[in-house]
C-alpha cells in the first residue's frame, strides 16, 4: 500500500483568507482560498491556475461542453497577503487570554 506524505507546510491557511502566488505561471495574483486538500497539501485558489476542463452532458450540465474552472495547486506556493504591508508575508501566533490568534510576522497586525 502507498503511503502518502501529509504536507503540514502552511496549516495555518483557512478558507476565505486572501494570499497571494509566491511562485509558479500564476506569481503576483492575488486570490481567495476556495478549497484545501490538507492530506495532499494543495489548496484551490480563486482566479489562479485557470484550466479547461471537457465536460460530458448530464443533468448539471445539459450541453456539456467545456468549463474553464480553477485547478488546485501546492500550499508551499502561496502566502497569507497582508493589507497593512501589502506583501505576502509569514504567519505568527499569539496566545492571548486562552486563545490563539493569527498575526502577520512583520508587522503584528491581527489577521482573525
Amino acid at each position: 500500500m502507498k503511503t502518502q506524505e501529509i504536507s503540514n507546510a502552511n496549516c495555518s491557511l483557512k478558507v476565505n483568507d486572501n494570499v497571494i502566488v509566491i511562485t509558479g505561471s500564476d506569481r503576483g495574483r492575488r486570490g481567495k482560498i476556495l478549497k484545501i486538500n490538507r492530506r495532499k497539501g494543495r489548496v484551490v485558489v480563486e482566479g489562479v491556475n485557470k484550466r479547461n476542463k471537457n465536460v460530458k452532458k448530464s443533468q448539471e450540465h445539459p450541453k456539456g461542453g467545456v468549463l474553464n474552472i480553477e485547478f488546485p495547486i501546492d500550499l508551499s506556493n502561496v502566502q497569507l497577503f497582508c493589507e497593512k504591508c501589502k506583501k505576502g508575508r509569514r504567519i505568527g501566533f499569539l496566545l492571548k487570554d486562552d486563545s490563539k490568534k493569527r498575526t502577520c510576522r512583520s508587522c503584528g497586525k491581527s489577521i482573525d
